[in-house]
């Protein structure tokens, strides 16, 4: 399947949609013209783009949980509840594993059982099955506005469903809900259906209704070097703004070192709207989020708390626009709702406190952003070369040739040839460089910063760093130090 980084043409985008449409029976309910009318009528409020471009403009930092459950009664109260006792600016509606997989018979079937039993046997609100006038009722029951996060290669019934049902903000990318989540969908596929994600997006923004586009930063969450995250970031929100795509929030899972996450934040952000501006998308807002901790949490509630404060701290210091929170109950499963909202109080205070604070640009912050930069316009300045001047077919050549490589992640169109690890001070850093395209200058900083950290531990540099730095948050650490 060939593909390339063009808008799609209306005529293909509506033969497509037809069979979209089809695959589950509250399809047949959405109506685009219908769907503008109702978004139209939302107060700006309830808009997620208005939300992020206010808070970019006052340099505000908005929380965000993840939360979602089978029913609708009780999904609308565990969002109430985030809404007024966990103080969140903004709401998910997450959904469950059976629609991500396109699975909506055992969606149903999950519904029927949640109900018999009284409480959610699913991980998710199954948006699809539901259907447009259920997410409606969920958006029409909240005060702040409502983002879909899911995990899902192929959504474009979702996105159908979830936007004509008023939710305005939709997360994940071709490459982000592809690499990090499957093993054997060809990346062909998944950029070519989320191109059909844009694109509807862009019809809405062309009715003039706002939907913010959120690729998923963190991709698997487990010592993800800046560039590697940054490039797929670039790379999304190049295709996205190509189908009309005019509101961007590109993130970034926090490393733990809190330089390096400032960094990564201040970089990210240039580094996306230069790319856009230089591709002639010029009209495109980009906000940024930094994901809290995204790997093992201590299972003392404590403990816990000391993580989602060193998160909260890294994201208001860099002037993320948003965060999204962990809970104190990470380590024991699916949080309760009291819990998620201890975690979005204890952030918030921790924003309230450093409001008026940034991280100071000294020297050493200074050649991190300018490394990360210089790695990552590496990786994507090549990855337009072996598209010959297209970001879709280059980004498939990227991963083929090992340009473009996401640690541990699980998908058979992974190279999996790099391995990160942590510096003395806690950074990521580069292991082994696989085929990633860098210059020997590059290569030299990355092994010079873990040759530092081998000496001061007396150990040669291996993989076993490698794994003792996965397991070193859940047993109080940043860095895997061995015993």
């Amino acid at each position: 399947m060939e593909i390339c980084n063009k808008k799609l043409d209306g005529k293909v985008f509506e033969g497509i949609q037809k069979e979209v449409l089809l695959q589950w029976p509250t399809g047949k309910d959405v109506g685009f013209q219908e769907a503008v009318a109702y978004h139209q009528k939302l107060p700006k409020a309830k808009v997620f783009s208005e939300k992020l471009k206010e808070a970019k403009q006052i340099g505000d930092t908005l929380i965000q949980p993840r939360a979602g459950v089978a029913l609708v009664d009780e999904h609308i109260e565990l969002l109430r509840f985030l809404e007024n006792q966990g103080e969140a600016d903004l709401l998910p509606t997450t959904v469950d594993s059976y629609t991500r997989h396109n699975k909506y018979v055992d969606a149903e079937n999950g519904i029927n059982e949640s109900r018999k039993v009284g409480r959610s046997l699913l991980n998710g609100f199954p948006a699809v099955n539901h259907g447009v006038a259920v997410c409606r009722r969920v958006n029409e029951s909240l005060k702040k506005p409502i983002q879909v996060r899911h995990g899902t290669p192929d959504a474009r019934l979702l996105a159908e469903i979830s936007i004509a049902g008023g939710f305005t903000a939709f997360e994940g990318g071709g490459i982000s809900y592809n690499i990090p989540y499957a093993k054997s969908v060809p990346l062909e596929k998944t950029i070519f259906d989320w191109q059909y994600v844009d694109r509807l997006v862009g019809m809405y923004e062309e009715a003039g209704v706002s939907i913010n586009r959120e690729p998923f930063g963190p991709l698997t969450g487990t010592l993800v070097p800046p560039c590697i995250s940054h490039s797929v970031a670039i790379v999304e929100s190049l295709l996205a703004a190509e189908q009309g795509v005019k509101n961007i929030t590109v993130g970034y899972g926090q490393g733990g070192n809190l330089l390096q996450d400032v960094a990564a934040i201040y970089s990210l952000e240039n580094l996306v709207e230069k790319y856009l501006w230089e591709f002639g998308y010029q009209d495109v807002i980009v906000t940024t989020v930094l994901h809290q901790w995204m790997g093992g949490f201590p299972q003392d509630e404590a403990k816990a708390f000391g993580v989602i404060s060193w998160g909260a701290a890294a994201a208001v210091l860099s002037g993320a626009t948003k965060v999204i929170v962990k809970t104190p109950h990470e380590a024991m499963g699916v949080p309760s709702k009291e819990a998620n909202a201890e975690g979005l109080r204890e952030t918030k205070q921790m924003i309230s406190m450093l409001r008026d604070q940034k991280f100071p640009l000294t020297d050493e912050m200074k050649a991190e952003v300018e490394m990360i930069s210089i790695e990552t316009r590496s990786i994507v300045d090549k990855i337009f070369e072996l598209g010959s001047g297209d970001m879709a077919a280059g980004v498939v050549r990227a991963f083929e040739s090992g340009t473009l490589d996401v640690p541990f992640a699980p998908s058979r169109f992974n190279p999996g040839k790099i391995l990160p690890a942590r510096d003395n001070k806690g950074a990521i850093r580069f292991l082994e460089c696989g085929n990633l395209p860098f210059s020997k200058e590059i290569i030299d900083f990355h092994q010079g910063k873990i040759a530092e950290r081998a000496k001061f531990e007396r150990r040669k540099a291996s993989f076993q760093m490698v794994i003792d730095d996965i397991y070193a948050i859940s047993s109080g650490k940043l860095v895997g130090r061995p015993r």
